[in-house]
């Protein structure tokens, strides 16, 4: 039972205000509730492994066997993946929500295949984001019908893929449109990992914050990566148009403060810096060899640094853990490519040894230390 309702109970119990036997069948009640919350786990944990797995050996098995189908068996195929799930759905929401969660969730993703497989039965060569798009609005239809948070996570990740691939499908002609779209794209992954407040915890904002937590760092290296072969390609392809590296720049940083405001209200002003440090980030990666930069290095473990103190300010644990993993990152990685070449390779490789070690024992206690503290403030 929880420490902090159980010390309540004592101190009601003590005011006078419930008597011993009350005590005693709160205490029982939660007891039961919370043996109930631990025995859900691996029933959720199933579903969606189960959700997963289903969706993969769909399109597997769709895949192997769609040479063998005539268009009509290809068409009617589609129409029965795309229906089969949502109602399987209907009919188990009343006894079981969870599994007609999962299945709604595959239905949606099954939506997605059964657009672009239907593209390809009739031959439409169109503008491929507009599959993307339509997926989108299909998963939007999801949420506004059902409030469901997986329905909420795949539109969160299908309005940006669509923003991106338009962005690159009109920008192909021209050097400079990576960077805008990789930037718009990890500052979005900080507005989802800063969607979590304590006073508005919800299904949604939790998942948010685990979609921007996996993908701030691939963000941060892919910019490192696209600064650089910004600098390396410049010349071969024509200068992108003012205007529209404007209307990029306006998207990439514009929605992503945005949606930090409706997500944290006056805060979202830390996110702002937050789009400060990208946007230099992306600067510091277009001049020179962005792996042998100490400046580009340097910037990173301001950024890892500056994500562990707003973990501390807003007593995230999340924060300070990823802060923690993305400063050690940024010290292999720059022993990697800035010390490790100018050692012997015996020399190198006990270097290597001593820094996991000795390194990783620090940022252990370091990190542990920090969340201790922030247990011990939000106590």
């Amino acid at each position: 039972m929880n420490e902090s309702l159980e010390k309540s109970i004592s101190k009601w119990q003590e005011a006078g205000v419930i008597d011993s036997e009350t005590a005693g069948r709160i205490r029982a009640f939660e007891i039961q509730q919370g043996s109930m919350e631990r025995l859900r786990w691996p029933v959720l944990l199933a579903l969606g492994l189960g959700g997963v797995v289903i969706c993969a050996g769909v399109l597997l098995f769709v895949a192997a066997h769609w040479d063998q189908l005539s268009p009509g068996q290809r068409f009617t195929l589609v129409l029965t993946l795309t229906a089969l799930f949502p109602m399987s759905g209907a009919f188990a929401s009343a006894r079981f929500p969870a599994l007609a969660t999962t299945l709604y969730a595959i239905g949606t993703v099954c939506t997605g295949a059964g657009i672009f497989m239907a593209a390809q039965i009739f031959n439409l060569e169109e503008h491929w984001p507009n599959g993307i798009l339509l997926w989108a609005v299909a998963a939007l239809a999801g949420w506004l019908l059902l409030r469901d948070w997986p329905q909420a996570m795949i539109l969160a990740v299908l309005v940006p893929a669509w923003l991106a691939s338009e962005w690159l499908v009109r920008t192909e002609h021209y050097w400079g449109p990576d960077r805008i779209v990789v930037e718009g794209l990890l500052l979005l992954a900080v507005s989802y990992f800063t969607a979590g407040l304590d006073e508005r915890e919800s299904p949604v904002r939790k998942g948010l914050v685990w979609i921007g937590a996996m993908a701030i760092l691939p963000f941060t290296g892919m910019l490192v990566t696209v600064g650089d072969a910004y600098y390396s390609y410049r010349n071969n392809l024509v200068t992108l148009p003012v205007g529209l590296k404007l209307i990029g720049w306006i998207v990439a940083l514009g929605a992503p403060l945005a949606l930090a405001f409706f997500l944290r209200g006056r805060m979202f002003w830390r996110n702002g810096v937050a789009a400060v440090w990208i946007v230099a980030l992306g600067e510091l990666s277009r001049y020179g060899d962005a792996y042998k930069s100490i400046g580009v290095f340097l910037w990173l473990a301001v950024g890892a640094f500056g994500l562990i103190g707003w973990g501390l300010l807003e007593r995230r644990k999340g924060r300070i853990n990823v802060g923690v993993l993305a400063f050690a990152i940024t010290v292999i990685a720059f022993y990697f490519s800035s010390v490790m070449d100018k050692l012997g390779r015996s020399a190198s490789l006990i270097g290597l040894g001593l820094l996991l070690i000795a390194g990783g024992w620090a940022m252990e206690r370091t990190r542990r230390r920090l969340v201790a503290r922030v247990a011990e403030s939000a106590g």
